[in-house]
């Protein structure tokens, strides 16, 4: 059985850095395809924001522009943990941030986010202070 729980967010200071943490079990980080959303809620949906991809097929790593060069997607095998680190927090990157891994397709990214998550985390809450 396939599980992620995230940990990590909290309250930040704008500028300063964070890092959050997705503890996986029930298949190998490295034959997945594993991202990075954030929730954003318009009009009572909650909509899902890819903000970082690993693809399951050669590894490489995806950002869309407005993460590009401050966040980092990375996995460690052999703690079958999968991470994310927030550098320079900007005020617009406060929400719920959801790991997210596609055991079950090709683990392809597309548009900078995981193109057929099969499993999600429960979410993490990331606040920014200025």
């Amino acid at each position: 059985q396939v599980q992620l729980v995230e940990s990590g967010g909290g309250l930040v200071q704008a500028g300063s850095s964070l890092r959050l943490s997705c503890a996986t079990s029930g298949f190998t980080l490295d034959s997945a395809g594993l991202g990075w959303f954030r929730g954003k809620e318009r009009a009572g949906v909650r909509e899902r924001e890819g903000v970082a991809c690993r693809s399951g097929r050669d590894g490489r790593t995806y950002y869309p522009d407005s993460v590009k060069g401050r966040f980092t997607i990375s996995i460690d095998n052999a703690k079958n943990m999968l991470y994310l680190d927030m550098n320079n927090v900007k005020i617009e990157d406060p929400d719920v941030y959801y790991c997210a891994a596609d055991t079950e397709g090709w683990g392809f990214c597309r548009d900078d986010a995981l193109l057929t998550p099969s499993s999600w985390g429960q979410g993490t809450q990331v606040t920014v202070s200025p």
